[in-house]
């Protein structure tokens, strides 16, 4: 037979046979959220819940039901979807020999037998990730995955972006998550909406946990609570265990308050400036300008630049550009991620100090700028990215014992703050000393002493243009200055 019909003959077998069935995959409270008609719809769950499962069944059945399309899995990172679903994806189509073609270079996976249908895992960290999913069409499904740790421009992500790529095929947006320790933001808004459709379920709706741990539900919460020192009321508990939003400023690693850490307007002062500087291989630059003035304890996150994917000439000019601002009394970079060769040569250039950051130090540093911002003497404006990044960065408590934190999440934003914060007088604020009262005898004392020391001053300065010239001099009786010649 020829080789050609073959292959069409296969193909038509293929296209014809329904491999996966996922009423068969997922259980009830899964297939709730798979199944629900709702275009938009959350899923506010609990860690281990079997939320990814649903995602990647999910992507998968669209792509067989619905020929010539495309579904999204979007996180935060690139990189935590490749840890999460891209798995869970290969898992399936290895298990029911789908002959997925993958690539693990773009994170892909078509479907030939299904008119090309395909999936992608991808980042939306940045403008240039939000931009490529702009150039999406034939868009039928959308999992925004890890949605409680989306920065502000979430919204921008689902309004502007995600619900123009789904006319094409009046396709489907799932938003999901475990609730972050602020009750606030897009994904919380959206699980309180009437505009969405809304699912929740928990680690004890997952028949697979007991299964494979040998363990009921109860018994391994009760045992993380014992290892934490905790009952069920903790709100880290609460969030995770049972995907309940409840407020956990404890579990933040900076206790950003817009109404204690704001400010509209820069105070008037002489401010000396420190630029800091992280460098993103995968992640973005960001440069962060600090700013405090003598006579005041408090430092101000001044201006920050943040950028993906910048060339070498365009992270010179945004440095110049910010320099011709603010005159830094240093810089303090991170050399990691492409930034030495940056850092060397602006070193030859500007006569300034160019300081190493401190990153094994880091997490006390952490923890001195977060006593700043408790202490109200670290502010920056609610609409800065460090403001929002505050919230994303939590310590995780699974991993963290009582020598040291583990954090969870990544802010550049944040970690070009720290540097430049480790090297302001926060640490060793003097305030200036207090002026007397004129009319005191302090004030007399003081005034007398500034008129004696300014008349050594210009007396030394006239001695040095004197020997220059030949001349000396010296105190008479009466105390008057007497300039002879060296040779007289």
């Amino acid at each position: 037979m020829n080789k050609k019909l073959l292959d069409a003959l296969t193909l038509d077998a293929i296209q014809k046979r329904k491999l996966f069935n996922i009423d068969d995959f997922l259980f009830d409270k899964q297939l709730a959220l798979v199944r629900d008609p709702a275009r938009f719809a959350t899923a506010v769950c609990s860690v281990r819940a079997g939320k990814t499962t649903a995602c990647a069944a999910d992507l998968i059945d669209t792509s067989q039901q619905m020929h010539g399309t495309n579904q999204l899995y979007i996180t935060l990172a690139r990189s935590s979807a490749k840890r999460i679903v891209w798995p869970e994806l290969i898992k399936i189509n290895d298990r029911y020999k789908l002959n997925g073609i993958t690539n693990g270079t773009d994170l892909s996976i078509r479907f030939r037998q299904w008119g090309n249908s395909t999936i992608y895992c991808l980042g939306a960290n940045t403008e240039t990730e939000m931009e490529k999913i702009r150039g999406m069409s034939d868009v039928a499904l959308v999992y925004i995955d890890e949605a409680q740790l989306f920065r502000a421009h979430i919204k921008e992500l689902v309004e502007d972006v995600i619900v123009k790529r789904l006319y094409d095929r009046n396709g489907r947006c799932r938003m999901i998550g475990t609730p972050g320790p602020i009750p606030g933001g897009y994904f919380y808004d959206a699980a309180h909406s009437n505009a969405w459709a809304h699912h929740a379920w928990t680690l004890h709706q997952n028949p697979w946990i007991e299964k494979k741990s040998g363990r009921t539900v109860h018994e391994l919460i009760q045992q993380d609570c014992e290892r934490k020192g905790v009952d069920i009321n903790d709100p880290s508990i609460q969030r995770e265990c049972f995907g309940r939003w409840a407020l956990d400023t404890e579990s933040l690693l900076l206790e950003y308050v817009p109404e204690r850490n704001h400010y509209d307007e820069l105070p008037i002062g002489n401010y000396t400036y420190i630029l800091g500087m992280d460098f993103g291989f995968n992640d973005a630059d960001a440069f962060s300008v600090i700013g405090w003035h003598e006579s005041s304890p408090n430092t101000y996150l001044v201006e920050e630049l943040i950028a993906d994917k910048q060339t070498y000439e365009q992270m010179v000019q945004n440095f110049e550009a910010l320099y011709r601002k603010y005159p830094f009394s240093r810089v303090v970079g991170d050399p990691g991620g492409g930034g030495k060769k940056l850092i060397e040569s602006l070193k030859q250039r500007y006569p300034i100090p160019f300081i190493t950051a401190d990153k094994q130090g880091k997490i006390a540093n952490y923890g001195l700028l977060n006593n700043a911002l408790r202490t109200a003497r670290f502010f920056a404006k609610r609409t800065s990215r460090f403001a929002q990044d505050c919230n994303l960065l939590e310590k995780d408590r699974d991993k963290s014992t009582p020598e040291r934190t583990v954090v969870k999440g990544h802010s550049d934003s944040v970690d070009s703050v720290l540097y430049a914060f480790r090297e302001s007088p926060y640490y060793n604020y003097m305030p200036p000393p207090k002026k007397p009262k004129p009319g005191t005898k302090e004030y007399d004392d003081e005034f007398a002493q500034d008129i004696f020391n300014h008349t050594q001053e210009t007396l030394k300065r006239q001695k040095e243009m004197k020997d220059g010239q030949g001349f000396n001099w010296s105190l008479d009786e009466n105390g008057v200055p007497e300039w002879n010649r060296w040779d007289s």
